[in-house]
């Protein structure tokens, strides 16, 4: 039987950053094993038929105020420096989101727009996001009518379709991720690093993994992979309702379905990603050759199609996030401190919590320093 020091389940961000700490720092052999055909999880890209580089499981843009993340990642990769800008329709008008100080003069006549923006800075700072949760609670009835504006047009819509719920069903953590930005700033996010990787994500993980302490099993389940070998300790990174069988019944997830198109000229579509909040059953689409910089004619769009994750026929995307599914979690997160000397959970099924890229490898680095170090 072949011995590992570490048996790792999943070759995303949380696997795989931990495979190479491990390797690399503690000269420790690791087993990592992924379900699926390929390396880097949901960040996996690869060439379709036109030769075109694509994301699979959906647009991935790096970004983060964290150098040491920064750093750390750029040590298997260099950059494609890229700042993403996002429109919606609304209206028959494609303005930017954030909600910003451009989009309210797109939308409104210029004497009501101007209105509204010295409403806005008489009682918020310039540069404030402000989640438009908080906006619809402002006693002033010019600001709300500008909250419930941006609520039933930019809001309500996409965020019903994207979960599957009414707002008001979800966590803030979620309504918050959808501010009005008091700017003119028309850029999605406004850390201090945002890029792709300059060859793609696939070519970055491989770069990670390329360890001779580090031996890559694919297309099989790693449960059932570890009846086969011998090893020291375990990172799991998959749901944690599957690990324990379901016990307490399953963590709801979205999952998300895209359909490609591809046409023999660059652009299609003015930005990377236009929203689709209202009157279509997709949320948005996506024109890859905007984040990759390969303008070689072709080009090919994905159509983003929210589902409900129905487990063997899809894949979980997103924890759906709210007080009940919290609670139910807390059981399962109660049975993992059980078997804490055996096994580590880690990542966005495990944690059943949504990370952005940076979050997952800040997490992934932390836990290597405060758990794995200190057990050396």
């Amino acid at each position: 039987m072949d011995e590992y020091d570490w048996l790792i389940v999943g070759a995303g961000y949380s696997g795989s950053v931990l495979a190479e700490r491990i390797a690399s720092q503690l000269d420790q052999k690791v087993l990592l094993v992924d379900k699926r055909d390929h390396i880097a999880g949901n960040a996996y890209d690869y060439r379709d038929d036109a030769g075109v580089l694509i994301h699979k499981y959906g647009p991935h843009i790096f970004h983060t105020n964290s150098k040491k993340v920064w750093e750390y990642l750029s040590e298997f990769t260099d950059w494609r420096y890229y700042f993403h800008e996002v429109l919606a329709i609304i209206e028959g008008k494609k303005v930017p989101i954030p909600f910003n100080f451009n989009s309210i003069q797109e939308v409104f006549p210029e004497a009501l727009a101007n209105k509204f923006e010295n409403l806005l800075l008489d009682k918020f700072e310039f540069g404030k996001k402000i989640p438009i949760l908080k906006l619809l609670n402002e006693e002033d009835k010019d600001l709300k009518l500008l909250a419930d504006y941006i609520y039933k047009f930019v809001f309500k819509g996409y965020t019903s379709k994207q979960w599957g719920l009414n707002p008001d069903e979800l966590d803030k953590s979620v309504t918050g991720r959808i501010p009005v930005y008091l700017s003119r700033d028309n850029r999605y996010f406004q850390d201090a690093y945002q890029a792709i990787p300059l060859n793609g994500y696939t070519a970055m993980f491989e770069q990670i993994l390329d360890h001779p302490n580090i031996t890559l099993v694919l297309n099989e389940d790693g449960i059932e992979y570890s009846k086969k070998i011998s090893y020291h300790k375990m990172i799991y990174t998959g749901p944690i309702d599957e690990f324990f069988d379901n016990k307490f019944g399953p963590l709801p997830y979205r999952s998300l379905e895209f359909k490609y198109r591809t046409f023999e000229k660059f652009p299609f579509q003015e930005r990377a990603q236009i929203n689709y909040p209202n009157n279509f059953d997709f949320t948005r689409i996506t024109e890859f050759a905007y984040l990759t910089g390969e303008f070689h004619g072709k080009s090919t769009i994905a159509i983003e199609y929210p589902k409900v994750y129905i487990p063997g026929v899809n894949d979980p995307y997103y924890p759906i996030p709210n007080k009940e599914n919290e609670e139910k979690f807390k059981l399962y997160l109660n049975e993992a401190k059980k078997v804490k000397d055996k096994v580590i959970f880690l990542g966005r099924l495990a944690d059943y919590k949504y990370y952005n890229m940076d979050q997952v490898v800040a997490r992934a680095l932390m836990t290597f320093e405060t758990e794995i170090l200190t057990e050396k």
